[in-house]
């Protein structure tokens, strides 16, 4: 571009006051010396470049436009943007050996400009420069925010899609679409001759709704007799050939797993607005895309394949997995082109809905394909009717005008409406996944399962590994949903699938159906496979049929590596599902600070890409944590958040969860009752019960519970059908937890048998926090019957665990255990608390400490033994324990501290 000072005359721009005002500010900071930066963002054709040339015109120094080079390589932008600035190539050469050098492109440009002179820089289309350019204009730009730039400024516009780098004081301002009066003095000069005829101006006015690039398209496009109403419009007069025009080079240049994935969401779109009808419409262009499903964590998790990562969405699975995950995240991300909303997608804009159908039945370069790219390498199915490439062209414009105004399109009471009814079944399946990825991230997981499975029967054949894909999702949505026959259903209907996929999905119907046997067979060769994937879906499934196993070291192994590569292919939003299979594994295996880490992260992934049943179920774990924390506020805020979410979308295995950690939380107050209450429907059979693939790891607590709560019954009726369980083998830790039941129920020394054997088993199966908690339950049987020494070394060693573990709920727990047998522990004995003490409570400790009685102490002491009571409980209070027998400990602490100063002050030269 021309970097001319003072174009003969500016561009006229129209509602565009506090754009011009944004500008007019950077000038004047330039001016004063300041510098600055502002950046411009907008669709295509909203006016950016005019922006620029009008501010080019009005700046009162020297200005300069520089666009994106047509050769986009290494530093080509910077090139052009010095062979601008630079009064001669050799100078221009110079500048950027310099702006490759250490000094970067500020002292380049620095080094240009005339100090006495103000300049201001337009960079147009910053999106279409290259990455090294971009980032070096980046550095030059937040070195100009934290230091005197000079008289300097910077212009920069660029598409809605691009991310602008954090420049500290840089503003930025969007252009919108202009108001009826703007766009109709916008038509007044684009048809300077001759108005158009009234209603020709409403039409294109209407049609246009303010956006000005169109409104100029499609005048352009008219003949004069067209304009005076002599000729009828076209219908719509803005039509594919005008979004083509305007909405192009956008298209064009992005990824083409981005176009395919646009154009299926646009497919959508006519889909759903045929099926509402005229008067059901949301708007232009809308549409539901799921970014991601989720909400359960257990082996429907792997099966997400990549709900979020381009391998299971619209847009070919077997395509996809070669294809970078980010190419519809980016798109999504705050809401640039496509926006998000109760966890499905739509446009941004509406005329790029309308843009991206149209470049599914005619794209801007190449042959004619299905809207979801080829399904697996095979080749696409032409889409009929109004999204195929052979469809009249009058079907495409009314197509594309239902789409924009919904009009012809009211649906058929009595059946599918006629849009739905001429898409193709591969069309059709693309849809309904669509519409079950978008159910499966944050609506109800069965209306998921539904719509997957039918998706699946749609692809069936025209897309096998879509189809596959689809029926894993759909597996996946009734785990989260509790439903084991509906899990069955999905797994049942995947002839096609080979290899490991089919090892998954058979072992997973097998253990469904208790045929353990079968089911091991087959899902160790799953875990086995992992050393030869990269790929973190199947990694996850890898993953996830190590904890069908009980393998959790497996599990978490495979979990961390899918989490790993999944960062490194920079899958956003398959980041929570990872994150949440990590954590839960971690909890399974008794390392709640891994958990409560891994949920942390997923929350907030989850958060980021709208995935609200995900994030439900990081909730849950995150209660579960806190409530072997002891922290009863963060389980209630934990819970209830996830409870709010799974009640609404059916989350069972959430919910269960969620009420785990409540129950837990108050057994640790001491609500026995209340917590054994909560726990029963948890471990109820049966469809009003918990989770089916939960119920028995909540078995243990509840016969804790419930033998505490006086539930006896109820306690050995779970306690046998859990030792029956354990037996088979799918957990490690069952079988300890199991003899701690046993051990719990049991009279007279056979508890004492039960207890040995749980922390015999335990040493064996990996659980360190499990066997801490059987030890403080046989620590605590042991004071009860008064063998008091017995019972310190359980204890002790249960505190040690507890503490390693970051458990203060339970080590608080052990320690009041502890004092109460006598020993120390661990929290009394610090020799600051002596100096806590008044002079008499000290003689006081010393001599109870010492083996007197209180009425020694007063004889001693010449006090009322009413008197040395009251000091002693004092004494109790301020040092942290119950009883005298641990004063003897704690004195001697004292004494042992204050042993060595004396000593080394003994040793002093001179003494």
């Amino acid at each position: 571009m021309s970097g001319a000072t003072h174009p003969a005359g500016g561009p006229r721009l129209y509602d565009r006051a506090a754009e011009l005002a944004a500008v007019a500010r950077l000038s004047a900071r330039v001016a004063s010396g300041r510098g600055g930066v502002l950046f411009v963002t907008g669709n295509p054709g909203e006016g950016r470049t005019a922006l620029l040339r009008r501010a080019a015109h009005d700046f009162p120094g020297t200005a300069h436009r520089v666009g994106a080079p047509h050769h986009r390589g290494p530093w080509s932008a910077a090139r052009a943007l010095f062979a601008e600035l630079a009064p001669t190539p050799a100078a221009g050469r110079r500048a950027l050996r310099l702006a490759r050098s250490e000094g970067g492109l500020a002292r380049a440009v620095a080094a240009l400009a005339v100090e006495r002179e103000a300049v201001l820089i337009c960079v147009d289309d910053l999106h279409l420069w290259d990455a090294h350019s971009r980032a070096a204009l980046a550095a030059a730009w937040q070195e100009t925010g934290t230091r005197r730039p000079g008289r300097v400024g910077w212009l920069v516009s660029a598409a809605r899609h691009h991310r602008f780098p954090e420049v500290p004081g840089a503003e930025t301002v969007r252009l919108g679409r202009l108001t009826v009066p703007g766009a109709r003095a916008l038509l007044g000069d684009l048809c300077p001759e001759a108005a158009p005829a009234p209603p020709v101006g409403e039409r294109l006015l209407d049609e246009a709704a303010g956006h000005p690039g169109v409104l100029a398209a499609a005048v352009r496009r008219l003949t004069a007799p067209q304009l005076a109403g002599v000729v009828p419009l076209p219908r719509p007069a803005v039509d594919d050939s005008v979004l083509a025009e305007v909405y192009g080079g956008l298209l064009e240049r992005l990824p083409a797993a981005s176009r395919r994935r646009l154009a299926t969401v646009a497919v959508v779109a006519l889909a759903g607005r045929a099926g509402a009808g005229a008067d059901g419409a949301n708007g232009a262009g809308t549409a539901a895309y799921g970014i991601g499903g989720g909400g359960g964590s257990a082996p429907g998790e792997a099966a997400r394949g990549g709900g979020g990562s381009g391998r299971s969405t619209p847009g070919g699975a077997a395509r996809g997995a070669r294809a970078p995950a980010g190419a519809l995240e980016g798109l999504v991300a705050d809401g640039l082109l496509l926006r998000r909303g109760g966890g499905a997608v739509g446009f941004e804009d509406p005329f790029l809905g309308r843009a991206a159908l149209a470049s599914a039945r005619q794209p801007w370069r190449g042959g004619t394909r299905a809207p979801g790219g080829s399904g697996g390498g095979a080749e696409a199915e032409p889409v009929d009717g109004p999204v195929s490439g052979a469809a009249p062209a009058a079907d495409r414009r009314a197509a594309g005008a239902a789409l924009a105004r919904g009009e012809g399109h009211r649906a058929d009471r009595l059946g599918p409406p006629a849009a739905v009814r001429a898409l193709s079944p591969l069309a059709r399946g693309r849809a309904q996944l669509v519409r079950g990825l978008a159910a499966l991230a944050g609506g109800p997981v069965m209306d998921a399962h539904e719509a997957l499975l039918q998706a699946a029967e749609l692809l069936r054949g025209r897309a096998p590994v879509e189809a596959s894909d689809a029926r894993f999702l759909a597996m996946e949505a009734a785990w989260a949903g509790g439903d084991v026959e509906a899990c069955l259903a999905a797994l049942g209907g995947g002839e096609d699938v080979r290899g490991l996929e089919r090892d998954f999905a058979d072992g997973l119907r097998a253990a469904l159906t208790v045929r353990l046997d079968d089911a091991r067979t087959a899902l160790v060769r799953v875990v086995a496979g992992d050393g030869g994937a990269d790929d973190p879906r199947l990694l996850l499934r890898a993953g996830a049929a190590a904890l069908v196993l009980g393998d959790t070291a497996a599990a978490a192994r495979i979990h961390a590596r899918a989490l790993v590569r999944a960062r490194a292919e920079h899958r956003t939003a398959l980041l929570p599902h990872a994150l949440e299979q990590l954590a839960y594994a971690e909890l399974r295996a008794g390392r709640y600070g891994r958990a409560a880490l891994a949920a942390r992260e997923g929350l907030r992934s989850a958060e980021s890409t709208g995935q609200h049943n995900v994030a439900a179920h990081q909730h849950a774990v995150l209660a579960l944590v806190a409530s072997v924390k002891g922290d009863g506020s963060a389980v209630a805020e934990h819970a209830g958040r996830a409870l709010a979410t799974a009640g609404a979308h059916g989350l069972v295995q959430a919910a269960t969860l969620a009420e785990w950690a409540l129950a837990r939380a108050e057994r640790g107050r001491g609500l026995a009752a209340q917590a054994a209450a909560r726990l029963v429907p948890l471990v109820r059979p049966g469809p009003r019960g918990g989770h089916f693939a939960l119920r028995m790891l909540v078995v243990p607590c509840f016969v804790e519970t419930a033998v505490a709560a006086g539930r006896e019954a109820e306690a050995r009726d779970a306690a046998e059908e859990y030792a029956a369980w354990a037996a088979l083998g799918v957990d490690g830790p069952a079988p300890a937890q199991s003899a701690r039941c046993r051990a719990l129920l049991a009279e007279g020394e056979a508890s004492a048998y039960w207890f040995r054997e749980a922390v015999r088993r335990h040493d064996s199966c990996g659980n360190d926090f499990e066997r801490a908690r059987t030890l403080l339950a046989y620590g605590t049987w042991l004071r009860r019957r008064r063998r008091p020494g017995d019972a310190r070394g359980p204890l002790r060693d249960a505190l040690v665990t507890f503490e390693r573990a970051a458990a203060e709920g339970w080590a608080e727990h052990a320690r009041s255990e502890l004092r109460a047998t006598g020993g120390a522990s661990g929290g009394a004995t610090d020799p600051a608390a002596l100096r806590e003490l008044t002079p008499q409570q000290q003689r006081i400790a010393r001599l109870v400490a010492g083996g007197a009685t209180n009425q020694e102490v007063a004889d001693h002491l010449s006090l009322s033994p009413r008197t040395v009571d009251h000091h002693l409980r004092g004494v109790f209070a301020r040092l942290g324990i119950r009883s005298r027998v641990e004063l003897p400990a704690v004195v001697d602490g004292w004494d042992a501290d204050r042993e060595v100063p004396a000593a080394a002050a003994a040793r002093r030269p001179g003494r």
